[in-house]
């Protein structure tokens, strides 16, 4: 190994999955090539092979259609906008840079640890959807945010950002190196908080190249862009699935995918960013660092377009979020083998304890 090669921590189940940074995993199996050795207990078998043969899968009712209206009450909330004043959604901001300029025109929303998020990722039927996927039980869930995009239009307009010709594209790309010589493995996912439409944009991707991908990659030139597919949409379609208030989207990191822009005369596009790892328990940095995020409502450092409110922080809102035992092991708070206890909580607890 070379020196400076990352170290690569080995997630405690039985597939061996490794990973340097809790994002992206090496695996013996492709995902899409994956064998189950566990029963399924959330897709079908019809769904799992959709899965494995297009790159994405609809889990209907993930969290129920209330709990998504809940978290869409919560997004407008957070903004300070007015679902019913559409000249609310467009106020005139200072941005810190041109990244949270971008964000904003995306729609993100920098909230990452209520209670109704922590609710989401602590749902017994979403965290089986990912064992499904992953065929591993033991998890992390990644700590996101959600995405609240109005029409595309004033200073939330698209053209506001400057169009390149390589790279990261919105509207179609990958979040991993495709041309690597070992493809990473990565899974995403969103919950959606209300219906989708045609009209709305949002989630689009390419699930004919994903099924077709290894001879579409043999024909490509050499030096292609490793984020950014160049195709015939003819040939293969991106195409938009449909979701409903409280669907959870999962989707292989080699599909590529993007959001199209909102295009509504006044509705908008809603969504809670959620997926979930393999526990990276040895990583102790990692670990920590997502402990102390959920426990002082900081911003999470393992993205770094997470940028955290401008105006008002999340500590400085509401109280940290309670865990169940299943949301204490998805977060790191608890070991998966249940032998290892966070020593900051057991301080906590014996302070409260004296």
């Amino acid at each position: 190994m070379s020196p400076t090669a990352p170290y690569l921590h080995r997630a405690p189940g039985e597939v061996p999955y490794l990973s340097a940074d809790g994002e992206t995993y090496l695996a013996q199996t492709q995902l899409r090539h994956l064998s189950k050795t566990r029963p399924l207990r959330v897709l079908s078998a019809a769904d799992f092979a959709f899965w494995q043969t297009y790159g994405y899968v609809i889990v209907k009712q993930a969290i129920p259609a209330s709990a998504a209206r809940r978290l869409l009450d919560f997004t407008w909330e957070f903004q300070g906008l007015d679902p019913d004043r559409p000249d609310t959604w467009y106020q005139e901001r200072e941005f810190r840079t041109d990244l949270d300029r971008d964000l904003h025109v995306y729609g993100f929303v920098e909230a990452y640890h209520h209670q109704l998020l922590w609710d989401s990722r602590q749902a017994q039927r979403v965290y089986d959807a990912f064992v499904d996927v992953w065929d591993s039980e033991e998890l992390w869930v990644t700590l996101d945010r959600l995405n609240l995009n109005p029409p595309n239009v004033k200073n939330r307009s698209r053209e506001l950002i400057a169009p390149t010709e390589e790279g990261f594209d919105i509207e179609l790309h990958w979040d991993v190196d495709t041309t690597s010589s070992v493809l990473p493995q990565r899974v995403q996912g969103i919950i959606a908080l209300n219906d989708t439409s045609p009209e709305t944009g949002g989630f689009q991707c390419c699930p004919e190249l994903f099924r077709r991908f290894d001879r579409w990659a043999a024909l490509q030139p050499e030096g292609r862009d490793p984020i950014r597919p160049r195709i015939d949409r003819d040939e293969m379609p991106v195409v938009r699935p449909e979701l409903e208030a409280g669907d959870l989207l999962i989707f292989n990191g080699m599909l590529a995918h993007g959001v199209a822009p909102n295009t509504s005369e006044s509705s908008v596009r809603a969504v809670q960013y959620l997926s979930m790892m393999p526990a990276l328990e040895t990583h102790e940095t990692l670990r920590r660092s997502r402990v102390d995020s959920w426990r002082t409502l900081s911003t999470p450092d393992w993205n770094a377009t997470l940028l955290g409110d401008a105006v008002r922080p999340e500590a400085l809102r509401y109280g940290t979020a309670d865990l169940t035992d299943l949301g204490s092991r998805l977060l790191g708070l608890e070991s998966w083998s249940g032998r290892q206890r966070d020593a900051v909580a057991e301080e906590a607890a014996c302070a409260v304890s004296v």
